[in-house]
């Protein structure tokens, strides 16, 4: 997949949305994009490593975690699970950790932050609602298109 969500904006005006300036790259993939899955959970990542346990070709996971500080949401274990599993990246409104690890994985990873605090699993959160960060929308079934410009969603399929 190439594109540059710059382009992507330009060519497209009218089908996109653009998140707000807040993340970082953490994955070993630059650019990634692909139809959207969500999670929404806080400080607990059981649904984020149920969810990229399963096929993911062609998906973004993104995950709403209240932009915490707190805790990590997803770490190397979870992103090689991802990767076996087909996912292009995951987008994260919170913090990852094994940030060296992650960078040499096949997956794009977009996340507010790194911090080296696992998160507690209670088997809390939901999965496939909309969730809204970054002065967007992400709903599932819509897309998303991630590189180093920045973080798109669009209501339908661009690349």
């Amino acid at each position: 997949m190439s594109f540059v969500t710059c382009d992507l904006c330009d060519d497209h005006p009218d089908h996109v949305q653009v998140c707000e300036p807040m993340f970082a790259s953490f994955g070993g993939r630059e650019a990634f994009g692909g139809e959207i899955v969500t999670v929404k959970c806080h400080e607990d990542n059981s649904r984020v490593k149920e969810l990229l346990a399963t096929p993911g070709h062609g998906k973004v996971l993104v995950v709403d975690g209240g932009g915490s500080l707190r805790c990590a949401l997803m770490g190397d274990m979870i992103g090689e699970s991802a990767v076996q599993n087909g996912w292009e990246g995951v987008v994260i409104f919170g913090c990852v950790r094994d940030v060296d690890a992650l960078g040499a994985l096949d997956l794009g990873v977009q996340a507010v932050a790194a911090i080296p605090l696992k998160s507690v699993r209670k088997g809390v959160g939901e999965t496939n609602i909309p969730v809204t960060f970054g002065g967007v929308t992400f709903r599932p079934g819509e897309y998303v298109y991630a590189d180093n410009n920045g973080v798109i969603v669009a209501d339908k399929k661009l690349v």
